[in-house]
């Protein structure tokens, strides 16, 4: 499956000579559909609460300050819900994915942001106190020189970084996730990427990657965070949650297509993930234009 088909993919004004570009602007609203474009993105909303957000399949309504980095060709939107505010005020800055070469980002001072780059492939959201901390240096983007606000976007990518009480918002990623020095949680990945629609069991995952049952349970509880099944049903409903914005299909379709032979068990488990139900999840994306 094409996770962007008939997904707007935006062109930007972003050339490869550029460093990168700040839009600075003051909007009644927000009308730009669902889109996607290579270029990785950091969002600054003042006085938007009551927008949705929309980045690949997580929907949240925003507060008051929003700042939020999209990594490239994840879909993504703010649309109108039940903000009041007649003048938001939005600065975006993009840039493109080579803006730091590989050399550089293998240097210590970089790493930080090397993996905020990394993280960026979901969508990251920043903590009230992070936007607050970083809102004079975003409003006085565009009063500077260029020279002075590629510092000062070093200076908030550095701030970003570090900082604490970040949220991954999307389940899944465009960009396939990399798995360093460790071959057995890429075997497991791949395999429940490639199977998620049958059944699979503990003894078969286990006995793929040479483990008892025991020493994988360990394992994937060290790595994940989470039980396998667990974890096989978070796959299996990040597939299930793209299908609701992009197929038309049922939800009993979509719930047997995602793996799950029980229709009740997938309103459950889709609920537990998503703290909403299948339809009202595909309810909150109906007025997201998409170019068929």
């Amino acid at each position: 499956m094409n996770e962007l088909e008939n997904i707007l993919r935006e062109i930007t004004p972003l050339s490869p000579e550029d460093s990168f570009l700040v839009f600075d602007r003051i909007k009644e609203s927000f009308e730009f559909p669902y889109h996607y474009h290579p270029e990785i993105e950091i969002n600054f909303v003042y006085k938007g609460k009551g927008y949705r957000r929309m980045i690949g399949d997580h929907t949240g309504e925003i507060g008051n300050l929003e700042l939020v980095l999209v990594g490239p060709n994840l879909p993504h939107c703010w649309a109108n819900y039940r903000c009041k505010h007649r003048k938001t005020h939005e600065i975006t800055i993009q840039f493109n994915q080579d803006f730091f070469n590989q050399f550089m980002m293998q240097k210590n001072i970089l790493k930080p942001i090397n993996n905020l780059m990394k993280d960026s492939i979901r969508g990251i959201l920043f903590s009230t106190e992070t936007a607050e901390k970083l809102k004079d240096s975003f409003l006085n983007l565009s009063k500077m020189s260029s020279f002075e606000s590629f510092i000062e976007i070093m200076k908030i990518l550095n701030e970003l970084a570090t900082a604490e009480n970040k949220t991954l918002l999307s389940s899944y990623s465009i960009e396939l996730e990399t798995f360093v020095d460790n071959d057995k949680m890429k075997v497991i990945h791949d395999f429940v990427h490639e199977n998620f629609e049958n059944k699979i069991t503990l003894d078969t995952v286990a006995a793929l990657v040479n483990m008892s049952n025991v020493t994988f349970n360990r394992f994937i509880k060290k790595r994940t965070g989470k039980t396998f099944i667990n974890y096989l049903n978070e796959i299996r409903i990040s597939y299930a949650a793209r299908w609701l914005m992009e197929k038309n299909l049922t939800v009993f379709e979509i719930a047997f297509e995602s793996g799950f032979n029980n229709i009740a068990n997938f309103n459950k488990v889709f609920k537990s993930i998503k703290n909403t139900t299948p339809t009202e999840f595909r309810e909150q994306f109906k007025g997201v234009k998409k170019i068929e």
